[in-house]
């Protein structure tokens, strides 16, 4: 006996339905079992506890610095001197290693300037990522008694790298200057970061 298409019509339009349903339900299962573990990678109340923070910088005097912790990195805020807030207005960008502004999370290529490194109104703040660029140490410069350079900035001592005040790099092995991170003033005493 020979089949026509019209005889079989009936099932294969039923087998067509039963593998998709099959198929749908499937996939329905297996992004059901996956779920648990793409939702783990997300970060935990601790992390996100971190994304941003308050410092206090009441007891930070002129010319003193403090360091904070922040997403595990070290963050250097230092309240310059008049005379370290002129220097780093007087550095000709032209002549810095890197002439570009290392803001965190902006795309911008800003020239390294002291207006974009800090925030008008209160140049006299430093808020900077404490990694040198080179290898990842952390500079010297935020304590007393610290070795600065010549520059009175930050001196990675494993490699020779120097970081003027507003943690541009002049000179050592570091390709580029210290990244400002995400910040802004929240009233006169307070800076918010992230």
């Amino acid at each position: 006996m020979n089949a026509t298409v019209e005889d079989i019509g009936g099932d294969v339009s039923r087998r067509d339905f039963l593998y998709l349903a099959t198929g749908a339900f499937a996939a329905i299962g297996a992004a059901g079992a996956l779920w648990p573990l793409v939702d783990q990678m997300n970060p935990d109340a601790s992390a996100l506890s971190l994304a941003t923070i308050e410092i206090d910088i009441t007891p930070v005097q002129t010319g003193q610095a403090v360091t904070v912790l922040w997403r595990g990195m070290p963050i250097f805020v230092r309240n310059l001197t008049a005379e370290e807030v002129e220097k780093g207005k007087a550095a000709d960008v032209s002549d810095l290693k890197d002439p570009v502004a290392r803001l965190l999370g902006s795309t911008a290529e800003l020239p390294a300037t002291a207006a974009n490194i800090t925030k008008a109104g209160k140049d006299n703040w430093l808020v900077a990522v404490g990694i040198c660029t080179h290898l990842g140490c952390v500079p010297k410069g935020q304590n007393p008694g610290d070795p600065r350079g010549p520059f009175g900035g930050y001196f990675c001592v494993c490699h020779g790298s120097v970081y003027d005040t507003l943690g541009r790099v002049r000179s050592g092995p570091a390709p580029r200057n210290l990244d400002i991170p995400p910040y802004e003033f929240i009233g006169e005493t307070k800076i918010k970061l992230g």
